[in-house]
């Protein structure tokens, strides 16, 4: 560090000892301010340029050091200077401290600042991505996060100074002449029948209202910014129509159906949406009666068998749409059109001819799998998620290009019923967004099963000789390989499908990530227009899409009274390989990236006897841990039922209960449920002080020996 970086450490290390060594907390109350205000008032006036410059430095140096106390001065400013120039005062005084604050944040505790502000950082970013300086005054006039936070903060990101001072000092200005104001009305109170005087209670209602007002006219403000050159409809037809009738959209109408709202749900063309009809329910049926039948055959199913299968697939996944049907949401207060739609205005929308007015609009279309421009490609009709589960008959070499979840989870599928698989990434390792110890284990049970893996593959081409179907890969600068294959299936992700919805000329764009571009209340540049799921991002799966599903309906209903931030701090997932992997919460790498303090505890299944009972010892339960505290930040699982095991740490995640809490939680045994107490009880056992177990140690031996 140099000598300039170590001086300024040190003078602000001398602040902060003498700040508290000299206890000068104690005059930055409102007691001591209405104690000494007439002293401090004809000071004021024998010496009005001398006083006003101490007030200054000080009330700058309190800023800048983020110590407590300046609202305390705000008010005594009005006090003293009177509301015009105490305003005056304030306004500078507080800018100046908020840029020296940022200015160390920037160039002196970077680290520090990053590790401990790190979300509200990212946070800021976004808002700063999305909104520009709008996004800055409207953090100044409505503080959602801490000035104290705020200045630090804002100094890691690449705003400018000149573009900060301005914004502070426009930000900032209303709140600090109202403190003002209190200030010199408050000071003048001498008794309680003071207080109950107009002008004093116009000054605290002003002080209470005063966010909301703000609220109001930033959103009015850039409400008609975002609408001007749009007309807005005299009367509407509803009060919300949902586009895309998946598992967000279905959730999102029935949501708002129950606040009796009037409510639109437009499909093209079924409802249920690939969920239903293609991914999670028809997957599960198909994972279930395939696992069952390579138990049945002794891992190597007769080849007619997968005919069956599928049928048995297809049966069941028809029985399970009944509750994704017209009739079922005209049940719930839900009408129903099919056709395709397009946005024409912010508060119109065009199907099939008809145009439907309405207050808010959810867009909930879902994702269509990625398809790679590989030359070659389309001649062999590749399979992708959508198109999977409609095979007949089993290829006998099936190529997985891919290398996430649903790859991991085919792949062994498929290998069980018979087919030779491999399996193709241009990832070095499987699951790569997952904990390094648990994609191990599920590359191990793949490499175990039978599966050739081939990992770091760039594909090049595909290669087609009569029936014969090759795709040409590259290792980096290596050498070509050839893998053969009779069937192709691609899982290489999704991307929000919004063709044809008429975006562009709405100026409403996806990201980079494919994903429609909203803020955390999941709505887009227009107030009025939400996204969900897939469309929404940052994860498409269902149940992703139905938790926002609230958020959308609520926002998108009652935004004008009050909006709710969508929570993406407790969102689970699995692998559904043999053995499962669940996680929820951080792994690991995400933890050391974010530059926390943690602490791991880790369970072997092989501990609990209804793991060993049921042949399912194979795995681990890993949780993480703030440092030297039972706040749980991460757990994965890898084992059978791994998704089922996940779900008490889910509970406990959501409502903030530690391990310490979840260890009195009473589990059936023998259970794998029993790892939650388990894991706890190891969390206990590695915190236990050494002191005291050293004191029960001598109590209980002197209570033998005596």
């Amino acid at each position: 560090m140099k000598a300039s970086r170590w001086i300024i450490v040190a003078l602000l290390i001398v602040a902060v000892v003498c700040f508290f060594a000299f206890d000068l907390g104690e005059y930055l109350t409102l007691e001591s301010i209405k104690a000494h205000s007439g002293a401090l008032k004809a000071k004021v006036q024998d010496h009005p340029w001398w006083a006003a410059g101490v007030f200054f430095v000080v009330y700058a140096a309190l800023t800048a050091l983020s110590f407590p106390g300046t609202v305390v001065l705000t008010l005594l400013a009005g006090a003293l200077f009177g509301l015009i120039e105490g305003t005056l005062l304030v306004s500078f005084a507080s800018n100046a401290g908020a840029l020296v604050a940022m200015l160390i944040s920037r160039f002196m505790l970077r680290d520090w600042v990053q590790k401990r502000f790190g979300k509200q950082i990212a946070g800021i970013n976004k808002g700063l991505t999305r909104d520009g300086t709008f996004y800055l005054v409207s953090l100044r006039l409505i503080p959602i996060v801490p000035f104290v936070l705020l200045n630090p903060a804002l100094g890691l990101t690449r705003i400018k100074v000149w573009t900060f001072w301005w914004t502070t000092q426009l930000g900032m200005l209303p709140g600090n002449a109202i403190y003002v104001n209190a200030g010199e009305k408050l000071v003048a109170v001498r008794a309680l029948s003071d207080i109950l005087s107009p002008s004093i209670i116009s000054t605290l209602v002003l002080l209470a209202v005063f966010p909301v007002i703000a609220t109001r006219l930033l959103t009015y403000y850039k409400a008609r910014k975002v609408y001007r050159g749009w007309r807005k409809p005299k009367r509407f037809d509803y009060n919300l129509v949902v586009i895309g009738g998946g598992a967000g959209g279905l959730a999102t109408a029935r949501i708002a159906a129950t606040y009796k709202a009037r409510v639109c749900l437009v499909e093209r063309e079924r409802l249920g949406g690939v969920a239903m009809h293609e991914g999670g329910v028809p997957t599960k049926a198909f994972r279930r009666l395939a696992n069952e039948l390579h138990t049945r055959h002794g891992g190597q199913p007769p080849v007619e068998a997968f005919g069956e299968l599928m049928m048995q697939v297809r049966q069941l996944t028809e029985s399970a749409r009944h509750h994704a049907s017209v009739d079922d949401c005209t049940r719930h207060g839900v009408e129903v059109v099919e056709g395709e739609a397009r946005l024409s205005s912010p508060w119109t929308v065009e199907v099939e001819g008809r145009t439907l007015t309405t207050r808010a609009v959810v867009i909930a279309t879902g994702s269509r799998p990625w398809l790679p421009p590989i030359p070659g490609l389309d001649a062999v009709e590749p399979l992708t998620c959508d198109t999977l589960l409609q095979l007949h008959e089993r290829p006998e070499r099936l190529l997985i290009l891919g290398g996430g979840a649903g790859a991991c989870e085919f792949a062994q599928l498929f290998q069980r019923m018979g087919s030779r698989v491999t399996v193709a990434s241009p990832d070095e390792r499987l699951l790569d967004q997952e904990d390094a110890e648990a994609a191990q284990a599920l590359t191990a049970a793949l490499i175990a099963a039978g599966i050739d893996l081939r990992l770091g593959l760039t594909a090049q081409r595909v290669e087609s000789t009569g029936s014969e179907h090759r795709l040409i890969c590259r290792a980096g600068e290596g050498e070509e390989q050839s893998l053969p294959f009779d069937r192709l299936l691609l899982m290489l992700g999704q991307y929000a499908d919004v063709e044809g919805l008429g975006l562009d000329e709405l100026k409403l764009h996806c990201g980079d990530d494919g994903t429609l571009e909203a803020d955390e209340y999941l709505a887009t540049r227009y107030p009025n227009i939400y996204a969900v799921g897939s469309v929404a991002g940052p994860y498409g799966a269902p149940h992703v899409a139905e938790h926002q599903a609230w958020y959308a309906a609520v926002n998108a209903l009652f935004g004008g009274l009050k909006r709710f931030v969508v929570s993406d701090r407790v969102l689970p997932r699995a692998v559904y390989t043999s053995p499962e992997m669940a996680t929820v919460g951080l792994t690991e790498h995400e933890a050391r990236a974010l530059k926390l303090e943690f602490q791991t505890t880790r369970l072997d299944l092989a501990t609990l006897p209804g793991a060993v009972a049921e042949r399912a010892e194979q795995g681990f339960v890993k949780v993480l841990t703030e440092h030297d505290h039972d706040r749980i930040l991460g757990v994965t699982i890898v084992g059978e039922q791994a998704s089922e095991t996940l779900a008490g740490f889910v509970v406990a995640m959501k409502y903030k209960v530690g391990l310490h809490k979840l260890g009195d939680a009473v589990q059936l045994s023998p259970t794998q449920g029993e790892a939650l107490r388990r894991v706890a009880e190891a969390w206990r056992q590695q915190h236990r002080s050494p002191r005291m177990l050293t004191w029960a140690e001598r109590l209980n031996r002197w209570r033998v020996e005596r």
